[in-house]
């Protein structure tokens, strides 16, 4: 699995699933550092802190380029500049080489430029690799209407997403937003609970999720959704079942 994380701090933010199939599957997890942040002043310290976040989380780690990326907006991908097609072909040649059967990506509409710029960024280069894999939508400064996903955490996992979260000390200085992780998640299953099971509908009876819109992509193409579904943690992760294998 790689996770597309635009900033240091988004693989803990959506880590529910990727945890999980690390934890109960066996799978391997690599987070995919798409930039450092704006603050060049901040990198090199934001790159230690992602490392210890990971460490926290047991994913692997690796930078796109020797620093990052350095901007990945919505408008340099409708410019076609020079920058965002090498960023592209960079990101089809990773996907090549990997053959990742998941990949994480924020939504389409995921609030603000860098989230949205990564979404487009992996999508094209999605098409442009022409590799066959599962695409999971992630949600954090906007929700997405129509999740299919809804992954539990238990107190214990939950826990351990805000205890890797913490360890981005500059970023929580200035707003402790590992704190309201938890409160993010419950309402989590409150929502996603009736959009995937129909309005009206009794929310699962966990306290902690995440929500994901899971697509099936083959030769580089999106072919469709997969059906929604929620897991809880009364059974280990089956990824066959997950990913409509």
């Amino acid at each position: 699995m790689l996770v597309f994380a635009p900033h240091p701090d988004d693989e803990c933010i959506v880590g529910a699933l990727p945890l999980r199939l690390r934890q109960e599957a066996g799978w391997r997890v690599t987070n995919i550092a798409v930039t450092l942040g704006s603050r060049q002043d901040r990198r090199a310290e934001r790159w230690t802190e992602l490392g210890a976040a990971c460490d926290v989380l047991g994913f692997d780690l690796r930078l796109l380029a020797a620093d990052g990326f350095e901007q990945v907006k919505p408008e340099a991908a409708a410019a076609r500049t020079p920058l965002w097609q090498e960023q592209v072909r960079l990101v089809a040649e990773l996907l090549v080489a990997e053959q990742p059967a998941l990949i994480l990506v924020p939504h389409a509409g995921d609030g603000i430029p860098t989230h949205i710029g990564v979404h487009l960024l992996v999508s094209e280069a999605l098409a442009q690799a022409k590799i066959s894999t599962v695409f999971a939508h992630t949600e954090f400064w906007a929700t997405q209407p129509a999740p299919t996903t809804l992954v539990e955490t238990g107190q214990r996992d939950t826990a351990l997403l805000v205890r890797a979260l913490a360890c981005h000390h500059g970023e929580i200085a200035r707003n402790p937003y590992h704190l309201r992780l938890p409160a993010w998640m419950a309402d989590n299953v409150r929502r996603g609970g009736e959009l995937l099971a129909g309005p009206g509908e009794a929310p699962p009876d966990f306290a902690f999720g995440t929500l994901y819109r899971l697509t099936r992509w083959v030769d580089g193409a999106a072919v469709g959704e997969l059906p929604n579904t929620h897991w809880s943690c009364d059974a280990a992760l089956d990824p066959h079942a997950l990913l409509g294998g």
